[in-house]
């Protein structure tokens, strides 16, 4: 038996037969120049026509589900939008055309180039994205061979789809009925896959690194997308003991799905917490509220974004929060603003090479720094907001100037929307994160100039404790529980309520239990997280007295570590 270690981006315990897929992998391309300009004509045409027979497949596609699954729309719609995106066809005519190459290889040539860029990128968000693109230059490959490529829509037999990675076109078109999980080299939770494994309920683990170099079709796997390990031809113990965990599990989370979809997450001693859910596309949202959600605390607008080179418009921007808004129903919705760096949204707007781009130019301040981009995404969230409660939300503040000038544009986009008679939420709500510690530690003066709060716990734990969370040798240090993080999160909530004002956490750590009674005792108004995670956060909320939480936080304020905290939780 082996056990390997990846990243669990799909909850649930599943066991089977591997099944290798290599789909997802590059065919042998020819490489090859001509010499008159009719060639280049006519690769030029065969590169259309291959584009325009992949945008065709996946309308099809988008029809055939267009009223059963919006998640699976929405990125056929964003494959589509890629397809067509003006640079990418302009990259690939000036490679066919400058180097008299055939077509195959320039498409594979600039989509690599593309993908390896946004590899490069500290950014896990645009990390995940590189597979998009990389998948989007593989299917055009394969159209243009005219070489069959396998897929995964029919499978003879329960199995366990195995494979370096699998872009969200394949994921969609899977036999989902006899996938029984996922175990990929590559990926991670923000990936598109890992996205739609979500949405289908497929337990999957994802950044294993080398499994589709340590199986081969017919072994046995246990896959735990709970803990992220997965294990090899486990033993008959093994097998018995995750076996009976499943079973177990499974019947605990419909039960708790059961009883805690429509209560509210209320103390013994009566402190309500909202509990809301953070989603990335707006398919998301109908399933947020099937987990019992109360709202979206945190909408990440950065999927309308990725077409390279091609800001999205207004209208486009404003379908997809609206279609949230008319799901939520009356349930409040909070849109944050593109939180990525412009390099990799729009190479037109910035030509420098970061040294760090996780503290240069990102978030909000790319965004201050494109008045006219910031000022779209603003009105297309106005707009939305005519149809039920919205409220906008700025990323990576770090000071009053940057927010002072946020709520400046934010003026200006309403002036717009007037001028042009568009019907918007004149009390709309506008918020800010805290999400960098020099936010946190002035949020007494940021607090009267907004609507409310939300801390991101993420970057917050890594700014604060300097630690890249994605680097193995230092990711030990991440902890949640080091006392600086809780002081600053604590600052942060007591400067909400001296104003008068509402504070949300979110972040990986409102799905941890261990958490919840310290952000409980903290005084966290809100907490947003993973929908599937809702249930089991509630539950464990209505099983808590707010009086013994606060205690609980005091003195895990008086910590010095975070293994004392993690001491003091046990206890």
């Amino acid at each position: 038996m082996e056990v390997l270690k990846g990243t669990a981006t799909s909850s649930g315990i599943a066991s089977g037969e591997v099944y290798i897929w290599t789909g997802g992998e590059t065919p042998e391309i020819p490489r090859y120049k001509f010499r008159r300009i009719e060639d280049g004509e006519r690769e030029w045409a065969r590169f259309l026509a291959a584009v325009e027979s992949e945008v065709k497949r996946k309308e099809r596609q988008v029809e055939q589900i267009l009223k059963t699954n919006k998640t699976e729309t929405d990125l056929l719609k964003s494959q589509i939008m890629m397809l067509e995106d003006i640079e990418l066809h302009d990259q690939i005519h000036e490679h066919i055309f400058e180097k008299n190459e055939n077509a195959e290889w320039a498409a594979w040539d600039v989509s690599r180039a593309l993908a390896q860029t946004l590899f490069k990128s500290q950014n896990a968000y645009l990390r995940e994205r590189a597979i998009d693109i990389a998948g989007i230059g593989n299917e055009l490959i394969y159209r243009l061979l005219g070489t069959e490529r396998p897929v995964l829509e029919k499978l003879a037999k329960d199995v366990i789809i195995v494979a370096h990675d699998i872009s969200p076109s394949d994921a969609i078109g899977m036999d989902k009925k006899h996938v029984r999980a996922l175990a990929l080299d590559a990926g991670s939770a923000v990936c598109h896959t890992a996205i739609l494994a979500r949405s289908f309920e497929i337990p999957a683990v994802m950044g294993l690194g080398n499994i589709t170099q340590k199986v081969k079709n017919g072994d046995f796997l246990i896959v735990n997308a709970i803990s992220g390990e997965v294990f090899i031809n486990p033993d008959e113990e093994t097998v018995k003991h995750y076996q009976k965990t499943a079973r177990t599990r499974n019947k605990s989370m419909f039960s708790k799905l059961e009883t805690m979809r429509d209560v509210e997450a209320i103390t013994k001693d009566g402190v309500r917490i909202t509990i809301k859910a953070n989603i990335e596309l707006s398919g998301e949202a109908e399933k947020a509220y099937q987990y019992g959600a109360q709202g979206i605390g945190l909408y990440r607008s950065e999927f309308l974004f990725l077409a390279p080179g091609r800001p999205p418009e207004e209208e486009t921007q404003y379908l997809a929060y609206s279609a949230v808004v008319k799901v939520s129903k009356g349930a409040p919705v909070t849109i944050r603003t593109i939180d990525i760096g412009g390099d990799k949204i729009a190479p037109t707007l910035y030509e420098a090479e970061e040294k760090n781009p996780l503290l240069g130019w990102r978030a909000i301040r790319f965004s201050l720094a494109n008045p006219e981009l910031f000022k779209t995404q603003l009105r297309a969230i106005l707009r939305a907001s005519a149809l039920g409660p919205v409220r906008i939300m700025f990323p990576m503040i770090s000071g009053k100037e940057e927010l002072e000038l946020a709520l400046k544009f934010l003026e200006e986009a309403k002036l717009e929307c007037k001028s042009k008679k568009q019907k918007f939420d004149k009390n709309i709500m506008a918020g800010t994160m805290i999400e960098v510690p020099s936010a946190a530690i002035i949020a007494d003066s940021l607090a009267p100039m907004v609507s409310f709060f939300s801390i991101g716990t993420n970057d917050l734990l890594q700014y604060s404790i300097a630690v890249d969370r994605g680097n193995e040798k230092v990711s030990y240090l991440a902890s949640p529980m080091h006392p600086a993080v809780l002081r600053l999160i604590k600052i942060t909530l007591d400067a909400a309520h001296n104003a008068g004002i509402t504070a949300a956490v979110c972040g990986q750590i409102t799905e941890d239990c261990s958490m919840t009674a310290l952000l409980t005792g903290l005084g966290a108004d809100e907490l947003s997280m993973t929908a599937i995670a809702i249930p089991k956060i509630k539950s464990v909320i209505r099983s808590l007295s707010a009086k013994e939480c606060r205690e609980l936080a005091e003195n895990a304020l008086n910590c010095g570590s975070a293994s004392e905290v993690k001491a003091l939780l046990k206890n």
